[in-house]
């Protein structure tokens, strides 16, 4: 049981989800050139991609107060009106050597090269009515840009999508400027005391990106009843507390985090999926979700997705394997469609009012997800 708490709070910080006796010295790849590329979005739809830098004036960032006023970077990925531009960078060099430090004999700038399918600079679609929007918050020490995937698919869908980097808590985040900043709070032993010290700073962030993604250029193609919020691992801890903290965000997905505390302040009201690993989130693992489970009062599930593990509901669910390392059980592009489709599925339902029956109960076609309640 604590082992697997303190993998669903991410402090694993190889990132990668390996074995430890990996960690180190692998020898699972030699030194060459490494392919790395993620599933195409499923529309066959074009997808832009922006980044924002921005600075909440006057909150000092809590981690580094030197710092100066909390920066955050944001990728946004947005459904386009057709493919130009340049293809989307999926991390800097120096963030991808900061994921892929533990692995000797990867290439440092192996996911620097990562494929994408996202444009830079694509005009934004012309829509009837305003965008969906999904804020998502990745998990403790994990880049914003392994959220990738999964914002391209809802892109490809027709939502504008944000992943917030939470600068300081992730291993590597290059900021404008070309510094590269890197995980401060993972110096300190994860405990649920510390993680909910975390999304407590978290719940912050994504309130201030909200309120300037709505204030901002973007906000004249958002509509403002229809936003939701997914995170995963520490990220997934934190929706329903945003939630409970701000009524704009109207559904939420928490994918295999730990919750923190385990009884809310306040119930979660509004549609609420929990998405995670068989290993570790059934009624018998991780004891926080059984304990959260009665304080949600309104539409919600409990799914999980066997032969996965914590990192298969990011891109690493592909990346490991690109790489060398180590994976989950579960094929990696397989384990991608799977979270695709059920945050698809939520947000249809819940912000676009669409009929979504594969929530209703187990689907021959998902034979690998099982619902526990609902």
């Amino acid at each position: 049981m604590k082992r697997h708490l303190i993998v669903a709070l991410g402090v694993a910080c190889s990132l990668l989800a390996a074995p430890a006796a990996h960690a180190e010295g692998s020898s699972l790849v030699g030194t060459g050139a490494v392919e790395t590329a993620l599933p195409a979005p499923t529309t066959g739809r074009p997808v832009g991609s922006d980044t924002l830098h921005l600075v909440d004036p006057g909150r000092p960032d809590p981690w580094v107060p030197d710092f100066g006023d909390r920066q955050l970077v944001v990728s946004v990925w947005y459904p386009a009106a057709e493919a130009s531009g340049s293809p989307a960078p999926y991390m800097t060099a120096a963030e991808s050597a900061a994921v892929l430090a533990p692995f000797t004999n990867v290439p440092p700038d192996a996911l620097a090269k990562t494929r994408t399918h996202a444009r830079t600079g694509a005009p934004p679609a012309a829509a009837k009515r305003g965008l969906p929007l999904v804020l998502v918050s990745p998990g403790h020490a994990f880049p914003r840009a392994t959220m990738t995937s999964l914002g391209e698919e809802l892109a490809g869908r027709g939502y504008l999508v944000a992943a917030v980097g939470h600068t300081h808590e992730s291993v590597a985040t290059t900021l404008p400027d070309g510094r590269t900043v890197g995980c401060v709070t993972c110096q300190k032993k994860m405990t649920p005391e510390w993680g909910a010290t975390i999304t407590a700073s978290r719940v912050k962030d994504m309130r201030f990106v909200l309120d300037e993604l709505l204030e901002g250029r973007w906000g004249r193609l958002v509509d403002r009843s229809r936003i939701g919020m997914a995170g995963f691992s520490l990220g997934g801890n934190t929706v329903s507390q945003v939630m409970a903290a701000d009524r704009r965000v109207r559904a939420g997905i928490n994918l295999d985090g730990s919750l923190m505390p385990r009884t809310p302040a306040e119930p979660v009201r509004r549609p609420y999926l929990m998405l995670g690993t068989e290993a570790n989130h059934t009624p018998v693992g991780d004891a926080s979700w059984p304990e959260f489970w009665p304080h949600v009062r309104g539409w919600k599930r409990w799914l999980t997705v066997s032969g996965t593990n914590h990192a298969s509901f990011t891109d690493y669910a592909v990346l490991q394997a690109q790489v060398g390392l180590p994976a989950q059980e579960l094929d990696g592009e397989r384990a991608i469609a799977v979270t695709r489709t059920y945050v698809r599925s939520f947000f249809d339902r819940h912000l676009l009012r669409e009929r979504r029956p594969l929530l209703d109960g187990p689907s021959r076609a998902y034979p690998e997800v099982r619902f526990w309640r609902g």
